[in-house]
């Protein structure tokens, strides 16, 4: 109860001369239950509506003239505001001018004024009732702390009438905006009322309007108090604009937009992109920025280009530790200052790695730059961790650190045994099925793509199921299969037609072996049929490929390249599909109608806060400079241009909301089926599947969490609150217009709907994220482990290149694989996109945990919620420990460790952030 009591707070009011022993007679009046006014007041947790104290008089005689009674005056006294600013830790020559003038001018007036609201409404105006203004005090004197957080108080005099405080209203006069981090006000008889701030306030220059804070009391909006009812309201409407204008960067307004901004049509043919969102291409919505169309093409939308930062709503900006994290360090520097001195210094005939020796060296001994580069590159470094060191004696070395794929194991990646575990352990567990239908079928148009039955046939396979017939493996649920062909047939044609790009639509079946380990016993390669390829005659017999696991040298070079072009699809897949557009891009519109229409005391917006931190500023910095046209995914991976035409294609074809929670996802991919008797209800057909196993601990967690959280509040139905329906249907409606048709949106009438899908979006936007994203480095971070683009189709015998395959297999593979100058800019990107920052809040944290919601029942049922996140930290590591589960232990294999809550800062292939923040 420990948090129920910082809330609940002993009483203070402070003395002055309006109320001499204020002390005393407040203890009286409490004993008594009696108040100045007929104000509410708040004790034990309980609501009273006192009545007005009256003095008493003599009964008189008949005969005498009675006396009326005498109501006293309400009283004045004093309560006091304490107010946390969190100061910038840097500040350039115009930042630091202007603080300085403010603390000087704020000694004339221009000040920063606050004015609280009471939870009642004035009786003789029927409006707001507010108190008189009050300054904060000694900006100028502590106006060169160095301190990290500074404190300001300011003074109010109220009375007895005016109630429990509901809001405070702030207003910057100053030149300069400040971060408020929370306002506590102390004096009231309930005890201290606490206002979680985290905003940006802006000068009344630039917003002459004063910004609302509301008391972390949360209510629904049938339960607002009267004196913040339009309050209410008023904020929401700020927040949603009118839709028109070029969004500012210190605006507030959350609106929708679609994806015309990838292409920069302007600086020529080859930079245009088509539009994402609306009937054509359908796709999520984004945050409208408002910015004027091209000159050459009025559908899309102007650039903005590095270093000028992109429009989100001011409060949605990374912080100071994060921003030194990301952008203003790491990336920018990867994309403005390492890619062009990597360019610089690598001599044209250099361009391929000619053996494994030279990947090793990038980790042990660095990449030569031409000399003076290296120092040069320091000075653009401000955090330079995209690299281990760059040694003054070591002459200009630009070394990586080593990913963790080769920590235990230097050869691991080889292995077939370790590309089959990675399906289920690795950065891109989710796309691995059950084979329900042998040879497996494609559902592309046959006129198109040609027949649409698989070429793997049981003779294929029938050598590598332990003595068991293909159908006797299907029913019992031994077949598996990573199939990426109908999402990559029909780009093909395209992709090939790209200059230094190959790819091939791949099928994968897998064997469950005894030991609970998968197995790959054949892998499908597939080119457009033969109408649709090019007029060249390497090319007539290659429409569907099959190669099963090796049986000489020759077989086992093909066998590997046919593996890095699976690897090279699931690449793109992951960071296309289940990653940028199933956890970046499908929650953007449920953030923004959140903040749209759930006001900040509603209790959902509160409980959805934390998960929302970041997300929209990440994915406008994508579109800046990783999704953009020849940004850093076309240039990374193998669909190049066309990398975003896969992305939507895949929004239209197979997602749905109803299947993006993990056990409904499962249950899809035939990986588990229902089971009451089992642990989450559910049985997993593959019962050593790390990210299944240990995301299911944290799924029913978070479910569990969001259970006692909303029956606190909707004991039944949800269908009358207007601000969350609203949320919904423009999430819905607008946010994902061009589905918004589709009949399996789930419904929400009942407090059971609203926590399934609150649960989804919180493990979508945690846990789901965090397995997709932190494994990056680690698992890409060698490239051939995870060639995000491949460069050569496998040869044929008859091609003229056969033989320089045949004379020098291994340069044949690596010169399959992404170049040098390829290979290193996308292990510093994926550097940076897998690294923790330092100001990180993780699954069962959140700022102010004590006081986060004034409801002291739900501060004690987080922390119970966050008790159990340390439970299933305890319950991984022991399975990690367990030698049974092999998919997580033994001899070189890593440890699952990628939904492991905790991190440290830094690339650590682990950590549960609560957001999608990077």
């Amino acid at each position: 109860m420990a948090g129920a009591k910082e809330i609940l707070g002993p009483c203070l009011i402070e003395k002055s001369s309006l109320l001499p022993g204020s002390r005393s007679l407040l203890l009286h009046l409490q004993q008594n239950k009696l108040c100045f006014s007929p104000a509410r007041v708040y004790t034990d947790g309980k609501s009273f509506h006192l009545r007005k104290a009256v003095k008493k008089t003599p009964v008189a005689a008949i005969s005498e003239n009675l006396v009326k009674p005498i109501v006293e005056k309400p009283v004045k006294f004093k309560v006091r505001a304490v107010v946390t600013v969190k100061k910038k830790h840097k500040e350039d020559l115009r930042e630091t001018i202007v603080k300085h003038l403010d603390a000087l001018s704020d000694k004339i007036g221009r000040n920063v004024v606050l004015e609280l609201v009471s939870c009642d409404i004035d009786p003789k105006t029927k409006k707001e009732k507010k108190s008189r203004e009050a300054v904060l005090k000694d900006w100028l004197k502590k106006s060169n702390l160095k301190a990290e957080r500074v404190v300001y108080t300011a003074e109010f005099t109220v009375d007895s009438s005016f109630g429990v405080p509901g809001a405070i209203t702030v207003s910057n006069k100053h030149q300069k905006e400040f971060f408020l981090e929370s306002i506590v006000v102390e004096g009231f008889a309930c005890g201290p009322v606490h206002f979680i701030c985290n905003s940006w306030v802006q000068s009344r220059k630039d917003h002459p309007g004063k910004r609302i804070f509301f008391v972390n009391k949360p209510y629904l909006p049938s339960e607002t108090p009267d004196g913040l009812k339009e309050l209410r309201k008023e904020e929401l409407r700020e927040l949603r604009g009118d839709g028109k204008g070029v969004r500012k960067l210190s605006d507030r307004i959350y609106d929708y937009d679609t994806y015309n901004d990838l292409g920069n049509p302007d600086r020529g043919i080859d930079f245009r992109r088509p539009v994402l969102g609306g009937k054509q291409i359908p796709y999520p919505r984004r945050c409208r920025t408002g910015r004027p169309p091209t000159d050459t093409d009025m559908r899309a939308e102007m650039r903005v280009e590095k270093p000028l930062p992109m429009y989100v709503p001011r409060d949605e900006a990374f912080e100071e530790s994060k921003q030194n994290t990301f952008s203003a360090g790491r990336l920018k520097a990867v994309l403005h200052n390492l890619i062009p001195s990597l360019m610089a210094s690598i001599s044209a005939d250099n361009h391929d790695f000619k053996g494994f020796s030279d990947i090793d060296r990038l980790y042990k001994e660095g990449l030569l730059l031409k000399v003076g580069l290296q120092d040069e590159l320091m000075k653009k470094l401000p955090l330079p961790n995209v690299v281990s060191k760059i040694h003054e004696s070591s002459q200009g070395l630009l070394r990586y650190d080593t990913p963790s794929i080769l920590s235990k194991d230097k050869f691991a990646w080889l292995r077939d045994d370790e590309f089959a575990r990675q399906t289920l352990a690795g950065i891109n567990p989710v796309n691995i099925e059950k084979l329900k239908v042998f040879p497996p079928v494609s559902k592309l148009d046959p006129a198109i793509y040609g027949p649409p039955e698989s070429a793997i046939r049981e003779e294929h396979i029938i050598g590598h199921l332990n003595g068991m017939s293909v159908q006797q493996a299907l029913d019992e649920n031994k077949l598996f299969i990573l199939d990426f062909h109908d999402i990559y047939a029909p780009f093909l044609d395209r992709i090939n037609a790209l200059d230094g790009r190959k790819a091939y639509a791949t099928r994968t079946l897998f064997f469950l072996t005894p030991l609970g380990t998968l197995k790959p016993v054949a892998i499908e390669l597939s080119l457009p049929p033969s109408d649709c390829e090019s007029s060249s005659s390497s090319l007539q017999s290659k429409s569907k490929r099959v190669l099963t696991p090796a049986s000489d040298a020759t077989t086992y070079w093909l066998w590997q390249m046919a593996k890095s072009h699976v690897c090279s699809n699931d690449a793109g897949v992951h960071q296309l599909v289940n990653h940028f557009l199933r956890t970046h891009a499908c929650l953007e519109p449920f953030i923004l109608a959140a903040h749209r229409h759930l006001s900040a005391m509603h209790p959902i917006y509160k409980l959805l806060d934390p998960h929302m931190r970041y997300t929209l500023e990440i994915n406008a910095l994508a579109r800046q400079s990783l999704i953009n046209a020849d940004g850093v995914i076309e240039s990374c991976f193998t669909p190049g241009q066309y990398c975003m035409d896969i992305s939507a294609a895949a929004y239209s074809q197979s997602w749905r909301f109803d299947q993006e929670g993990l056990p409904q996802d499962l249950i899809r991919r035939g990986i588990a089926v229902e089971d009451p008797s089992q642990p989450h209800g559910l049985r997993l057909l593959l019962p050593d599947y790390p990210y299944a196993a240990d995301g299911l601990l944290i799924w029913s967690a978070i479910q569990s969490w969001v259970r006692t959280y909303v029956r606190a509040y909707y004991p039944e139905s949800v269908a009358s609150d207007e601000e969350l329906q609203a949320w919904y249907r423009e999430s819905v409606e607008v946010g994902h217009a061009d589905k918004s048709h589709e009949r399996w949106w789930p419904r929400l009438e009942c407090a059971e709907d609203l926590v399934s899908v609150l649960t989804t979006l919180i493990w979508l936007a945690s846990a789901q994220h965090a397995a997709l994203n932190f494994g990056q480095y680690p698992f890409g971070g060698y490239v051939p482990n995870r060639p995000p683009l491949m460069r050569r189709l496998l040869p044929e015998e008859g091609d003229p290149e056969y033989d320089s395959f045949l004379a020098d297999p291994q340069r044949y593979f690596l010169s399959a694989l992404p170049s040098l100058l390829q290979a290193t800019k996308f292990m510093a990107v994926v550097d940076t996109l897998s690294t923790h920052s330092p100001d990180e809040e993780y699954l069962g944290e959140r700022q102010q945990p004590s006081i986060w919601s004034g409801d002291t029942e739900i501060v004690e049922a987080f922390y119970e919620f966050a008790a159990e996140i340390k439970r299933i930290e305890e319950t991984i590591k022991r399975r990690n420990a367990e030698a049974g589960l092999r998919n997580r232990c033994g001899a070189g294999v890593l440890p699952y460790e990628l939904l492991m809550p905790s991190s440290e800062p830094g690339v650590t292939g682990r950590g549960v952030p609560n957001s999608v923040s990077i």
